[in-house]
């Protein structure tokens, strides 16, 4: 394998990325940096330490004075938050509410983005998120951009979140992804967007393993 390796993921929420960048680091054993599961820690230490969503400096201040750290294992991902295991808590409904607007402030992207890219320079690394191609990690030799429908995005994580034993309102999922597509698309700061130079996966009717292995491909071209 000649030099270093960045594949950048981006797409809309429920698009798979998470699954598929997890598949496709553990084939080719790179780095997998979850971005969105940082952005889930602030929100969920926000939460608990009663910090205003909407308020960019608070959430400044709290980021710099907390401990992320993600850690893959054979059985899975673990997120910690100050050394304590908070997997579960960041995949809440109130969570994913709320994360969009602890997103959208530039001090907390910019101070994320920094954490990324020194994540990222440690070796062959792959990184799922909504700026990934176009902010983190602009230099990435491969990029994808996952897309799939509304409908079936919202499909997706109600059948997820049904097998975790969690309540599931498909309905409600299909209108809070839509509003989801609104907010990160149309935010001042490093907004959702196809990279110019990203390939995109349209994976509404493709299965997890053909979307894995269309990357690797995609891969083992330069990595050649």
């Amino acid at each position: 394998m000649l030099g270093k390796i960045n594949i950048a993921i981006d797409g809309p929420a429920g698009a798979g990325k998470s699954t598929v960048a997890r598949m496709v680091a553990e084939h080719l054993s790179f780095l997998y940096i979850d971005t969105g599961a940082m952005y889930r820690t602030l929100t969920y230490s926000a939460l608990k330490n009663n910090v205003d969503v909407n308020n960019g400096s608070d959430l400044e201040k709290l980021l710099n004075n907390i401990k992320i750290e993600i850690i893959n294992e054979g059985t899975g991902q673990k997120v910690l938050l100050n050394n304590e295991d908070i997997t579960p808590n960041i995949r809440t409904g109130e969570v994913n509410k709320l994360v969009p607007h602890v997103a959208s402030h530039e001090a907390v992207r910019v101070e994320m983005v920094k954490r990324q890219k020194t994540l990222a320079s440690s070796g062959n690394a792959i990184l799922d998120g909504r700026d990934i191609g176009t902010h983190v990690l602009p230099n990435a030799q491969v990029k994808i951009f996952l897309t799939a429908s509304v409908d079936e995005r919202a499909n997706r994580r109600h059948e997820e979140q049904v097998k975790k034993g969690m309540h599931s309102n498909l309905e409600e999922l299909k209108m809070e992804i839509a509003k989801r597509d609104e907010l990160d698309t149309t935010r001042e700061i490093a907004p959702l967007c196809k990279a110019k130079d990203a390939i995109e996966l349209d994976t509404t009717f493709l299965t997890i393993e053909e979307v894995v292995w269309t990357i690797i491909n995609l891969v083992k071209k330069p990595i050649s």
